[in-house]
C-alpha cells in the first residue's frame, strides 16, 4: 500500500496572477502558503485485474479510456500505465469547491503515488510541471499554476511565473518569530458556500485573452500589491499586511461579479468591525472560506461563534507532497 499526502493552500498575495492567460503576456507573482489540511492518495494493487477508484463516487473499469475521473484518466494515460492492476483512492480533510486547491494537491499526490506505486522516482520541479500540465494542458481548466506548484513544495513561498512558462521558486525570507506571529493572527473561516470556481475563472481567462483593459489592470495591481506584501512580511509588518489584504479583496471583487454575495459581504464587513484588520475570500471567490489577519483574534472568535460559523484552525505546512506509507 501506498499513502501521500499533499498540503492544501492559502494564497497571501498576487492570486489569479498564475493563469496562462495573464502571466505569459504580463508574467505573473503569487506568494502561497501549504497549511497542514491534506488531500491523500491511497494505491494498492486489487485481488482482480482492473482499475478500481474510490472517491466522491465509485468505478470499477476495465480500460482506463473508461474512467470517468478526468485527472485520474488523464494522469494514467500520460504516465502510460497499461495493464496494471490498481486500487485507487482519495479523501480530504477539507471538502472541494472551498478555495484551498484540493484539485492542484490531489493531482500532485497521485502522481507522486503512482510514481512510488511502479518504484519510479520524482523530484518536486517535475511533479509539479507534470500536475501543471494534466490540468491546464490536458484538461483545458481554466486554472492557474500556484495550486501544484505550492502543493508540491509545501511552506510559504514566492513563485514567480514566468512568460516562457518556467516557474521560480523562492521561499519568503521570514524569521522564525515572525512567523509565528503571522501563523497566530491569521484566522480562516468557513461560509458555508461551497461552489465551482470554473464559471468566475473562464470569465477571468476569457477577458484576459482579449486584452479586457479594466481585467488586465485589475491583475497587474494585484501583482503589484503581491510584491508589496512580500516585503511587508518579511518585514513583520503585519498590520499593514491586514490593510493590504482589505484593498486586495477589494480589487479582487472586481474580476467578476460572481466572486461575493450579500451574504458574505455581511460577514466581511462585520469582521472588520469585531477584530480583523482584512482579509478575503480564499480562492477564485464566490464561497468557501474567509480569511482575515487580525490584531484581536479573541474577539474575532467570539463573533464568529455567535454567528455559527466555523473556524478552521491551521498551521503553516513545510514539507509538501510526501510519501507516509509504503
Amino acid at each position: 500500500m501506498i499513502i501521500v499526502r499533499s498540503p492544501l493552500r492559502i494564497s497571501l498575495g498576487g492570486g489569479g496572477t498564475d493563469l496562462p492567460s495573464f502571466y505569459k503576456y504580463h508574467s505573473g507573482f503569487v506568494i502561497s502558503a501549504a497549511i497542514n489540511k491534506y488531500v491523500f492518495t491511497t494505491i494498492t494493487k486489487p485481488f482482480e485485474n482492473g482499475y478500481y477508484l474510490k472517491y466522491s463516487s465509485t468505478e470499477k473499469v476495465k480500460y482506463i479510456k473508461n474512467i470517468k475521473h478526468p485527472i485520474i484518466r488523464e494522469v494514467l494515460i500520460e504516465e502510460k500505465v497499461k495493464n496494471l492492476p490498481i486500487e485507487i483512492t482519495t479523501l480530504a480533510d477539507i471538502p472541494s469547491g472551498t478555495g484551498l486547491g484540493s484539485s492542484g494537491s490531489f493531482t500532485a499526490s497521485f502522481i507522486k503515488a503512482l510514481h512510488d506505486y511502479r518504484n519510479k522516482k520524482i523530484d518536486k520541479k517535475t511533479l509539479a510541471e507534470k500536475a501543471c500540465k494534466i490540468e491546464i494542458e490536458k484538461l483545458k481548466d481554466p486554472v492557474g499554476k500556484q495550486d501544484q506548484y505550492i502543493a508540491t513544495y509545501g511552506g510559504i513561498r514566492c513563485f514567480n511565473f514566468n512568460k516562457d512558462e518556467t516557474v521560480t521558486v523562492n521561499d519568503l525570507n521570514i524569521k522564525h518569530e515572525k512567523l509565528k506571529k503571522l501563523e497566530n493572527n491569521l484566522l480562516m473561516f468557513f461560509t458555508g458556500q461551497t461552489r465551482s470556481s470554473k464559471k468566475i475563472l473562464i470569465n477571468q481567462k476569457n477577458k484576459s485573452e482579449k486584452n479586457n483593459k479594466k481585467m488586465i489592470n485589475t491583475l497587474m495591481k494585484i501583482k503589484e500589491m503581491g510584491y508589496e506584501i512580500k516585503k511587508i512580511l518579511e518585514k513583520g509588518d503585519f498590520d499593514v499586511f491586514g490593510e493590504i489584504m482589505n484593498r486586495h479583496w477589494h480589487e479582487k471583487k472586481k474580476r467578476s461579479t460572481q466572486m461575493t454575495n450579500h451574504f458574505i459581504e455581511k460577514l466581511y464587513n462585520d469582521a472588520l468591525k469585531n477584530g480583523a484588520i482584512g482579509g478575503k475570500l480564499v480562492g477564485a471567490g464566490g464561497g468557501g472560506f474567509l480569511l482575515f489577519y487580525c490584531h484581536n483574534t479573541r474577539k474575532l472568535r467570539k463573533f464568529f461563534r455567535e454567528k455559527n460559523v466555523e473556524e478552521i484552525d491551521f498551521k503553516f505546512e513545510f514539507k509538501g507532497t510526501q510519501t507516509i506509507l509504503t
